[in-house]
């Protein structure tokens, strides 16, 4: 039985150096960096501070926008989780950014495989569908606290809460796009 050579001696494996701290590995016949997951790209540990960094402007900027009596909802919420504790909110961006990050990735995957060009965009065609993706991580953590404060603002603003991060996802799509370009 003869043995078939190796994909890197027919050169067409990846070169992958242990270890590659968020350079994505390499093709030796093109020389063109291979995707990465999204994980990867935003959760690398010298990107991830400037990721959550950006978030909470992104939070602050959607919530300072809000108007109406929906509006003034987010805004109490907001400002109840504001005050709640020093870095609160800072840790709870922190600590939910993984599982967000995990929602995202088939929505990432299926983007760059269609060659559109507006992440943001791809989104909002899918906005009820990443909405719900997205609020099943905060819905989780909130069955987990014992945070009756937080409870109570959450709960306060649960019910449109879907609304309110469609209208968000061409901004989230371009934080996204930011860091995974």
């Amino acid at each position: 039985m003869r043995k078939r050579p190796s994909l890197a001696a027919r050169g067409c494996a990846s070169v992958v150096r242990p270890g590659w701290a968020g350079n994505p590995p390499v093709t030796k016949e093109k020389n063109t960096p291979m995707a990465a997951t999204l994980q990867e790209m935003l959760l690398a540990p010298e990107t991830q501070p400037h990721v959550v960094a950006d978030s909470l402007k992104l939070i602050q900027q959607e919530v300072s926008g809000k108007s109406g009596v929906s509006g003034t909802a987010v805004k109490l919420a907001y400002k109840t989780a504001n005050t709640f504790a020093s870095g609160y909110l800072q840790a709870t961006v922190e600590s939910l950014l993984p599982d967000l990050v995990t929602e995202l990735e088939p929505y990432w995957a299926d983007f760059t495989a269609s060659g559109a060009a507006d992440f943001g965009d791809y989104l909002v065609k899918r906005g009820d569908e990443v909405a719900e993706a997205l609020l099943s991580v905060t819905d989780a953590r909130a069955k987990m606290s014992d945070r009756a404060v937080i409870l109570k603002a959450y709960g306060a603003v649960r019910g449109g809460a879907a609304k309110h991060i469609t209208a968000a996802l061409p901004n989230v799509g371009a934080l996204v796009q930011k860091y995974a370009i």
